[in-house]
């Protein structure tokens, strides 16, 4: 599915392929559609334009991602570096200190029982230790830097920071529902965790989905969100095959309900207009063995991307619109 609008240019002509259309993404393409011109025709609070992070082989290098533990607000510090979402993650500790993922307490509701863990990709603190999260970790069949600083916006405003304050929302919104949620990191580490802890905590904790939220760092004019499937991958301590199935429903109904709480569209420069991309290259993917996605919630290095990234109003959609595919997942 593409969408086109009056803030939204159209993708670049490419050889037609036939992408894999889904049916919870089918039923709210309509209503979608709809939704977000009328979204673009009166404005986005806080800056226009949907978007999202690229996911396919065009992720930027390392950039600032900081994580700001209590920031909701738009303006940022952190040093902005171009990079990609790529498998980083939030920061953490150090290796040495045993990854201690923070939990909020359940309340009664229709998700009671379920667990759900939440990644907020990168960490603040990972531009103070570059040493550590540029060591080589096993990713299953292949080894990588343990993490990344993340990117930002041209003004600053880091992708780690985004990712950390967008977590806590959709925290707050699960445990309403009844889930136990879990962090990888809550902004009590020093730096990472490496993208293999993460995927530990998620197994550890046998959760029922685990969404890893990201931004992208991609060109100007690159716009959307997308969200990261893992590919079929059997090899050395690898092996997704039992989760491949799982981790696509969970990431067609997050990408559905994206569209239509946000008003951002698809991707204009990965995924073909679905919005979904599939990978094999990353570690917190390879390694999980419960159903996990990424999200790249939009294009952090586009101004109008930037706009919405910024806007604590579009935070809280991006949150809501996350929560509510996850919801729709844990419910069948």
């Amino acid at each position: 599915m593409s969408y086109v609008g009056p803030d939204f240019d159209p993708p670049q002509p490419r050889r037609f392929r036939r992408a894999p259309l889904t049916v919870a993404l089918a039923a709210l393409v309509p209503g979608a559609l709809l939704g977000w011109l009328v979204y673009e025709a009166v404005g986005a609070p806080g800056g226009g334009g949907g978007s999202d992070k690229a996911a396919g082989g065009t992720t930027s290098a390392s950039a600032s991602k900081k994580s700001s533990a209590s920031s909701s607000s738009a303006g940022g510090s952190g040093s902005p570096a171009a990079s990609a979402t790529d498998d980083g993650e939030k920061p953490g500790t150090s290796s040495s200190t045993p990854a201690s993922p923070t939990s909020g307490p359940a309340a009664s509701g229709p998700l009671r029982g379920k667990v759900v863990v939440i990644d907020p990709g990168h960490n603040s603190g990972n531009f103070q230790h570059t040493a550590d999260i540029n060591r080589k970790v096993n990713i299953g069949t292949n080894w990588k830097e343990c993490d990344t600083t993340g990117t930002s916006t041209n003004a600053g405003y880091t992708e780690a920071r985004f990712t950390l304050d967008v977590a806590r929302r959709l925290r707050t919104i699960l445990q309403k529902e009844g889930a136990t949620v879990k962090f990888t990191q809550d902004g009590d580490r020093s730096w990472g965790p490496c993208v293999d802890e993460r995927a530990r905590i998620g197994n550890r904790a046998h959760a029922d989905a685990v969404v890893s939220i990201h931004a992208d760092g991609s060109a100007t004019g690159n716009r959307g969100f997308h969200v990261i499937l893992p590919g079929v991958v059997h090899g050395g301590a690898a092996d997704t095959r039992p989760i491949v199935a799982s981790s696509r429903d969970l990431g067609e109904r997050i990408a559905g309900n994206f569209v239509r709480v946000t008003g951002s569209a698809p991707s204009n420069y990965v995924g073909d207009g679905t919005g979904l991309v599939t990978r094999e290259d990353l570690g917190g993917l390879n390694l999980s063995t419960v159903p996990k996605v990424f999200i790249e919630c939009a294009n952090m290095r586009d101004s109008k991307d930037a706009a919405r990234v910024t806007s604590g109003e579009w935070r809280q959609k991006a949150a809501r619109g996350i929560s509510e595919g996850i919801v729709s997942f844990l419910r069948g």
